[in-house]
């Protein structure tokens, strides 16, 4: 995904903070510090590009730094509720730093965020629960289902177009996002020629 978005002009950057094990307060700080850095390198505000708990991460930031941010594009990120997954709680608990979100921490991580919010998703994920990877629909966020798994969601050539066209638009002028021509849902292109 970065070598993609590079080729195409943008300042890509990864997260640089090593496996992504779920938070813990130096974690938080570095994660911070990271966002704070790349901000002030370009003077301009960051678009955010999340994938499964990276996008938790990446809305948080939002939330916390909405005017230091353009917009959030999550990919299969379970930021409604962390613990729906299909992976079994035994590799979970072995897994990483995943702590089980109390009540008031779940229903903020639900809450719109104040900036534009791209939700990709796929109903065909096999580890996110795709209902919690879900934006509450607005003026300022959109919800856009693919058929991809989990760990290809991100590799997925129609998620990158996506990503790509949310991040052409002028910066204060967002809009949600429309099919190209000769696209149908959940974005799988059509044959080109029918078989009889």
């Amino acid at each position: 995904m970065r070598g993609y978005l590079r080729n195409r002009g943008y300042g890509v950057h990864g997260w640089q903070l090593g496996r992504n094990l779920g938070p813990d307060p130096e974690l938080i700080r570095r994660l911070v510090e990271r966002f704070r850095e790349l901000r002030g390198r370009y003077d301009r505000k960051v678009s955010l590009i999340g994938w499964s708990l990276g996008g938790v991460f990446a809305r948080e930031l939002a939330r916390n730094f909405p005017s230091d941010v353009r917009q959030v594009i999550t990919l299969a990120s379970p930021f409604r509720d962390l613990s729906a997954t299909s992976v079994p709680p035994l590799l979970r608990r072995f897994g990483g730093r995943h702590r089980p979100a109390n009540d008031s921490v779940r229903e903020r991580l639900g809450e719109p965020i104040p900036v534009p919010a791209t939700a990709i998703y796929s109903k065909t994920d096999g580890i996110a629960a795709w209902q919690s990877c879900m934006e509450t629909p607005g003026p300022l966020s959109e919800n856009i289902e693919v058929e991809s798994s989990h760990l290809g969601i991100g590799h997925h050539p129609v998620v990158l177009l996506t990503i790509a066209d949310r991040l052409a638009q002028p910066e204060g002028e967002w809009q949600p996002f429309q099919a190209p021509t000769g696209w149908r849902w959940p974005w799988v292109p059509r044959p080109a020629i029918a078989a009889p």
